[in-house]
């Protein structure tokens, strides 16, 4: 028997992942993903420090030529006899398919279309963009939506500046969004003069559509997105640092760098220039069921993201010493944010600090068959309530879209 099917025979249609973490070399760490305050730059000074920690990935980072192997693919842990083996979950669900994702997903994607992640910064990031599937298609790589969550539990402290900037200012012309690209390596090209800010609030969220400029703040945010790393920086300086500026054309075939024209046609222009932004993309929870019914059950469950067919997510809040089965009609990773217990055959549990490749047991896949069958969690504490964030794929048959 295989691994990845032993592994799903143990876990009972959970599995067990392990924290894969990703730096950034044009970033500073926030330090609110838990990681061990010496093994913010465990892979080394130059690769930058880690401010990204992903869930349920099949998708490799695109972090340059110095990207270490399987950097941003999440791994499978698997103990058996006394002994820990780890493998790739992308792995498992090419050789399982349907038996982790489900015969809806696998019948479309042959894959799992989607990954979280935390993005942990200390300051801004540059005004940048995701180019939709169209553009995309130009370096062979998917485009990518993305949501936002900001949840509490990480967010002791705001960092540097937390505010995002969405969109294009209405009324400004292509030519002058134009001019900023060109002026790239001229030093500020002040690009973000043409925007709007927006202050972030934790456990709220905002969703993000492919083609949309947007320079996020810097509160820890938990960040659904379809499965890719594809992305432009339009920007040139931020916070005093400039950008390099191969990463403007980190998204364009290099036989088309120069082609400035290019960069503005991936804007999306009518929905960078909507006046109003904030009806159209900013998330509240939203509860699942009515609020009395859940709590009476011992539990509250609240979409989070939930204005896009490509993936949505919850936010499951467990009360003080309760039992509670939750079902799902589809597939869909997890991480804890607070408090311990039991799921299923697992032990559920909120590390305070974690080294680097250390295991721990805050982190799970569950498959579509358990997820339907209903999961029974069990929280064992007496005060403390277990909170965790559940990301699904694509077209959840539980979501009704909110745009």
């Amino acid at each position: 028997m295989s691994l990845a099917k032993k592994a799903l025979e143990q876990g009972e249609g959970i599995l067990r992942l392990t924290p894969t973490w990703v730096p950034r070399s044009f970033c500073v760490p926030g330090r609110r993903i838990k990681l061990h305050p010496d093994d913010y730059y465990s892979f080394g000074g130059m690769r930058g420090g880690i401010d990204e920690r992903w869930f349920a990935s099949t998708t490799p980072a695109e972090n340059g030529p110095l990207t270490s192997k399987n950097e941003g693919l999440s791994h499978i842990a698997f103990e058996e006899g006394g002994k820990t083996e780890l493998f790739l979950l992308k792995d498992a669900i090419d050789e399982l398919g349907a038996q982790i994702v489900g015969s809806r997903l696998w019948g479309q994607y042959k894959s799992w279309p989607m990954y979280s992640k935390f993005f942990d910064n200390m300051g801004p990031l540059p005004h940048h963009i995701h180019p939709s599937d169209e553009f995309g298609k130009l370096t062979n790589q998917n485009g990518k939506p993305e949501a936002y969550y900001f949840p509490p539990q990480v967010n002791n402290h705001g960092g540097d500046f937390p505010y995002t900037f969405f969109g294009i200012a209405p009324g400004t012309s292509k030519e002058t969004i134009l001019q900023c690209l060109k002026d790239f390596k001229k030093g500020d090209n002040k690009i973000t003069n043409y925007s709007q800010a927006f202050r972030l609030q934790p456990g709220t969220g905002w969703d993000v559509p492919p083609g949309m400029l947007h320079a996020p703040g810097s509160l820890c945010t938990y960040e659904p997105q379809k499965a890719s790393d594809i992305f432009a920086m339009y920007q040139s300086l931020v916070n005093e640092a400039i950008i390099p500026e191969e990463l403007l054309w980190n998204a364009i075939p290099k036989d088309r760098w120069g082609d400035y024209e290019l960069l503005v046609e991936m804007i999306d222009w009518d929905l960078n220039v909507n006046p109003n932004l904030m009806d159209n993309h900013y998330m509240e929870p939203r509860p699942v069921h009515h609020l009395s019914e859940m709590r009476a059950a011992g539990y509250q469950e609240n979409w989070i993201c939930y204005r896009s067919h490509d993936y949505s997510a919850k936010e499951l809040t467990v009360l003080p010493g309760q039992t509670v089965v939750i079902k799902d009609a589809a597939a869909y990773g997890f991480i804890m944010m607070q408090g311990y217990g039991k799921m299923g055959v697992w032990d559920i549990e909120t590390p305070a600090l974690i080294r680097f490749g250390q295991l721990t047991h805050d982190e799970y896949f569950v498959t579509e068959k358990a997820a339907q069958a209903g999961v029974k969690i069990t929280n064992h504490s007496k005060t403390d309530p277990i909170v965790m964030l559940k990301h699904f794929g694509p077209r959840n048959p539980d979501l009704v879209v909110v745009k």
